[in-house]
């Protein structure tokens, strides 16, 4: 189901482009962002500060070893 915000749904369909083989995590991030459809719509600067998109980036970890 697609999410009833232009730019909350593009957010998500971003990461699901970049990991459509994550699927719990694709779910994760669907049902939180149908939560934050009334926050972004009553405050613009969410959307032009691109704000969700940048808290839904999973972290990454580098780890390498220098002997």
């Amino acid at each position: 189901m697609a999410i009833k915000n232009d730019y909350l749904n593009s957010v998500y369909e971003d990461l699901a482009g970049r990991y459509a083989e994550q699927s719990e995590f694709l779910e994760a991030v669907h049902e939180v962002l149908e939560t934050l459809v009334p926050v972004v719509e009553a405050d613009p600067r969410y959307e032009e500060q691109n704000i969700v998109g940048r808290m839904v980036e999973p972290e990454r970890i580098v780890m390498f070893r220098v002997p």
